[in-house]
């Protein structure tokens, strides 16, 4: 049986605001033995190993409050359930980018380390960007993390890396990749 087959029982739905704390449910377990680094101006992968088990510390009671403030201005918050159980989640910023005010950011897209591989990623994004599309829309602001699974799931669903990184984003995650795909 084909690994994708499993996710017909997979419903993806709009979340409620006290749903908003079931994304810290989601497994985001990963052995990463290569990242990607912008350097003049391009993607350069490079080894670099960590293994993630967890959400990392404090972060959770960090970003809650600004995934709130997120819907509360009109974010869309897409939820992959199996049952009741949460595997995946997306969420677009229905505010403008600073630099970018055409864009949205993508604010938010895991998959539970038992659902990837299964192209669950593929169709939940397909998922936020249909529920983006409309006038004074024209594309996802990414702030991607730099690994090399992440980046190029995104570089495959259209993104590429933004030619001038948005200020405010770049200043808070100046590690991250940051990209742009245009719808």
């Amino acid at each position: 049986m084909d690994r994708s087959d499993d996710t017909r029982a997979i419903e993806i739905r709009p979340l409620e605001r006290p749903e908003v704390v079931l994304l810290w449910q989601i497994d985001r377990r990963e052995l990463v033995e290569e990242t990607y680094c912008v350097k003049d101006g391009a993607l350069h992968l490079q080894r670099q190993f960590y293994d993630t088990r967890d959400w990392p510390e404090g972060e959770p009671e960090q970003y809650t409050p600004i995934l709130l403030d997120c819907f509360d201005h009109g974010g869309v918050f897409l939820g992959a359930f199996r049952g009741e159980e949460l595997v995946a989640a997306g969420v677009i910023d229905a505010r403008p980018v600073r630099d970018y005010p055409d864009l949205r950011q993508l604010a938010f897209l895991h998959v539970s380390h038992g659902w990837r591989g299964r192209r669950l990623a593929a169709r939940l994004y397909a998922e936020c960007r249909k529920a983006s599309e409309g006038p004074g829309t024209a594309g996802f602001y990414i702030s991607s993390t730099s690994t090399r699974r992440t980046v190029e799931f995104y570089l495959r669903q259209g993104a590429m890396l933004a030619p001038r990184p948005d200020t405010m984003l770049v200043a808070m995650e100046p590690d991250d990749i940051h990209l742009i795909h245009w719808f």
